[in-house]
């Protein structure tokens, strides 16, 4: 793969370094719903040390959350920012609250981006090695060998993971450096995005004088905070219900191996009852969280709401039942979840050993939805809440906060790209990841 476009990635990934070595990185989350920052105090030394840790607690021992802040969000729509003046205002706000708790300035951060339309492309590279064992300059020169990815005008790319390495023969290698062979292979799976969200998303952070220390996939970065660590071995799926967006990742021997995006998601519930009712969004919004659900009962005919009218100049003595709610709830949230079947089969989930699948995000929460999600999604689903960290507070630990817990564990331990190689150049085409998760079943 060319290396011109990476150039980029590099120095995000050299800024993480820098503020790791420093000992203070900050964390933040520009949703459709809320825009949330945590700010993380590292110990240098004992991160080093936990890198020798392959657990899917490694690293986690050295870090801690000193700060968290969040606002809602104005400026973002279905994960993508549409303005950049309301969006800069809530970074800003967000921030402020966590450095105002840290008792701390952050100069860095690494973000996550929900939107952009993420294309999956999977690519196979390999070399001879050259020397006796394989080395670094070895791994690198396979990666080069994968062909580019078929990129349309507008896209770039967002991550480029090896997921599986074969040498002479022998696959599902973590790391062949070190090892004896004559003939290595790699199997890489490639995230595209549109580059003009990526674009803005940049633009905002360094207009709120901070340096964007990297930025990842929300379908990555639920998925890291979701999964448990079997699951991210045997085969999973994690679905991301965010205000705007529902992303979707497919994790397999501890990596991703799929992500792509549905684009609807809690704020379309809210705008469907705010308009079978006529009911403000705002109103329509605490309807939703505090009475909202998917399974009937034979008492929500009686059970009656209070719900202000839209427009109405005098408050209205008006109520509307939880059989009519639920009626309005329960269609938009099996349309999103018949969307993300519609990705795991065009990705070819079925043919994988385990099949489980995680919902999180904030708008997992509707009571019932767990059943409802069985019944479209098949029988191995759960709700998932993120993983706890050291000093998370407990209004933070819910499912609206997936992403943000995943953006930690990535600051900590990131897997290696093909930017953190030496490579060079490479030609041809690429195959399609459906291509790649089915070998993955067939060699498991």
């Amino acid at each position: 793969m060319k290396t011109a476009a990476f150039s980029a990635q590099r120095r995000m990934r050299e800024q993480l370094r820098s503020a790791l070595r420093r000992g203070v990185l900050g964390v933040l989350d520009i949703g459709t719903s809320k825009t949330a920052c945590f700010i993380l105090r590292v110990d240098p030394t004992r991160l080093a040390a936990s890198a020798r840790d392959e657990g899917h607690l490694g690293g986690f021992g050295a870090l801690r959350i000193i700060g968290v802040g969040y606002t809602q969000s104005r400026g973002v729509r279905l994960g993508e920012i549409a303005d950049m003046e309301e969006t800069e205002r809530a970074i800003r706000t967000a921030l402020q609250s966590a450095e105002k708790m840290a008792g701390v300035r952050v100069d860095q951060v690494i973000g996550v981006i929900a939107g952009g339309r993420p294309q999956s492309f999977g690519a196979m590279g390999e070399t001879d090695i050259l020397g006796p064992e394989v080395t670094e300059g070895d791994v690198a020169r396979a990666l080069a060998a994968c062909p580019e990815p078929p990129l349309a005008e507008g896209r770039d790319i967002l991550h480029a993971l090896p997921v599986n390495f074969a040498l002479d023969g022998t696959s599902f290698l973590k790391d062949p450096r070190g090892m004896t062979g004559e003939r290595l292979a790699v199997d890489m799976h490639v995230l595209s995005i549109a580059d003009a969200p990526l674009r803005n998303l940049a633009r905002c952070v360094r207009n709120c004088d901070l340096e964007l220390a990297g930025v990842i996939s929300a379908s990555y970065a639920s998925g890291l905070s979701s999964l448990i660590e079997d699951e991210q071995e045997l085969g999973a799926a994690c679905i991301d219900m965010g205000g705007g967006s529902s992303s979707v990742s497919i994790f397999l021997r501890k990596q991703m191996i799929f992500a792509d995006c549905a684009r609807v998601g809690g704020v379309h519930v809210t705008r469907d009852i705010s308009e079978a009712f006529s009911i403000p969004f705002a109103d329509s919004e605490r309807i939703k969280t505090l009475h909202g659900g998917v399974v009937a009962t034979g008492v929500d005919d009686r059970d009656l709401i209070s719900a202000p009218r839209l427009g109405a100049d005098l408050v209205e003595e008006r109520t509307i039942s939880s059989a009519a709610l639920i009626g309005v709830i329960r269609p938009r949230l099996e349309e999103t979840l018949e969307e993300v079947r519609g990705l795991l089969d065009a990705a070819g989930f079925a043919g994988l050993p385990s099949r489980r699948i995680v919902l999180t995000g904030g708008a997992s929460q509707v009571p019932g939805l767990e059943d409802v999600a069985r019944r479209v999604l098949g029988d191995r689903v759960r709700i998932g809440r993120p993983l706890r960290l050291g000093g998370l507070p407990q209004q933070a630990t819910g499912p609206a906060f997936s992403a943000l817990v995943g953006l930690c564990a990535y600051a900590v331990r990131p897997n290696e790209e093909l930017w953190d190689f030496d490579a060079g150049s490479g030609d041809g085409g690429t195959t399609r990841l459906r291509r790649a998760v089915r070998w993955f079943a067939e060699n498991w």
